[in-house]
């Protein structure tokens, strides 16, 4: 398991709707959030998501971190993704960088760090028994406007065993 993991937005905010804020905790402990990407999730709106972000940085465990002045320039991503990636590469030791956008994943990956989603943080509380049902949670993302690619939905509840390789989800 990584010693350091960083989150940007997304994995924040799909958590956060369906409650999942707190399997974050479980699973890794502390996290770090850039101060830019805290900027954009903690916008003073007072959503229930962003109530449930703020009791995180609140209790400590979620802490929010100046972005790194310097490292790669990173153009074609947006400024919370580029601030999270250049946040993990200048940490030493292990990283885990929570994103899912899929040009931050492709980048983050060419850079030599390691990604999980938000669909992978679902399924690994379904193995830790933090949630009885990662399909639940996945059904409940779907009826919200959080997105997650079907293929990758399977490939999860695959690994969860909540469906065999011959069913279609």
């Amino acid at each position: 398991m990584a010693a350091i993991v960083i989150s940007d937005a997304s994995p924040l905010i799909g958590l956060a709707q369906v409650n999942g804020i707190d399997w974050l905790r479980e699973l890794f402990g502390t996290l770090l959030l850039p101060a830019t990407v805290a900027d954009g999730v903690l916008t003073g709106r007072f959503t229930d998501q962003e109530a449930r972000i703020t009791a995180a940085v609140e209790a400590g465990w979620l802490t929010i971190t100046p972005d790194p002045a310097g490292g790669p320039a990173l153009p074609d991503l947006d400024e919370g993704e580029a601030a999270g990636i250049r946040l993990a590469l200048s940490r030493p030791g292990p990283v885990l960088l929570l994103i899912d956008e899929r040009a931050g994943r492709a980048v983050a990956h060419e850079l030599g760090l390691k990604v999980a989603g938000t669909a992978a943080v679902i399924g690994l509380a379904r193995l830790r028994g933090l949630i009885p049902s990662a399909r639940e949670v996945f059904d409940a993302l779907h009826n919200s406007d959080f997105r997650i690619a079907p293929a990758v939905i399977t490939t999860v509840l695959k690994r969860c065993g909540e469906i065999d390789d011959d069913s279609v989800s």
